[in-house]
């Protein structure tokens, strides 16, 4: 029986039609505005350049506006801190995005937290881990929070199953983790340098490719049934998984292209429409 396809594409495209009503319900509540997400380029890194075009591109689809703020590769901590805090108290400001990678001169994890923990719809502060982790009330990181929304969508069963999870870096492996934890999932973290990964990789039920190397993870680790997610993105249109050879033995899987990448975006603009609308309605 082939697996089912995860497909985000067209979940991202479902989800920004209902987007799209909802902002222009909280413009005629507002007396017309919109969400509005400020991103944050530093430097003029090309593939940054275009995924900060890309998320405009999705903020005007679904009719909010978005205010692009470009500063120039010498910039200091100092000044990336400033910009930050001048958005932070801009009330019209209901999302912040500081792209990454940002120049190495600049204390990039700094910057981070210094956003406002009500505007950080990319979920990229320790603050807004931490809450997350603990339960509490924050905006999950987006592409974990993605995945999530997507095996929701897809009705994947969690609660109980053994969660895999190929990766530790702080916007994706780890909070992936804890958001599968939160469900009741069995969790375990591994990386490059577990010990023995193919065995660990074959117990799990979900198993989540957040490793950042292309087709890292074999498709003869991975046991009959299971749920493949690929985080991974590579040139040649490769994740980190092996996946031309899962689509009879998973039961689901995510497609590379279209698979977790539409959603990371999407669940950016979904938050930053739950943000408008907390404190425009």
């Amino acid at each position: 029986m082939s697996a089912q396809v995860l497909d985000g594409k067209a979940l991202a495209a479902q989800t920004e039609a209902e987007l799209l009503a909802r902002v222009e319900n909280l413009k005629a509540k507002s007396g017309g505005k919109t969400p509005i997400l400020a991103t944050i380029l530093v430097g003029d890194d090309p593939a940054s350049a275009t995924y900060v075009k890309m998320k405009g591109n999705a903020c005007r689809r679904v009719g909010m506006d978005s205010l692009a703020v470009e500063m120039p590769a010498s910039t200091s901590t100092e000044e990336l801190l400033a910009k930050i805090d001048e958005l932070n108290s801009n009330p019209d400001v209901h999302g912040i995005l500081l792209q990454h990678p940002v120049p190495p001169q600049i204390d990039e994890r700094a910057c981070f937290d210094a956003i406002d923990l009500g505007k950080d719809v990319d979920g990229v502060t320790c603050l807004g881990f931490g809450r997350m982790a603990m339960g509490e009330d924050a905006y999950g990181c987006a592409t974990p929070q993605g995945i999530m929304r997507m095996l929701d969508h897809y009705g994947v069963e969690i609660e109980g199953k053994h969660a895999v999870v190929v990766g530790r870096s702080p916007i994706l492996g780890k909070p992936m983790a804890m958001m599968l934890l939160q469900k009741n999932a069995t969790v375990t973290i591994c990386h490059s340098r577990t010990k023995n990964l193919p065995a660990l990789v074959a117990q799990a039920d979900i198993l989540v490719g957040a490793v950042g190397k292309p087709e890292f993870i074999r498709a003869d680790w991975v046991k009959e049934g299971a749920v493949v997610v690929d985080a991974g993105y590579h040139p040649g249109g490769v994740g980190d998984i092996e996946l031309s050879a899962l689509s009879d033995k998973a039961s689901a899987y995510t497609p590379v292209p279209g698979g977790v990448g539409p959603m990371t975006i999407n669940t950016l603009i979904y938050q930053t429409v739950e943000s408008g609308e907390k404190s425009l309605a």
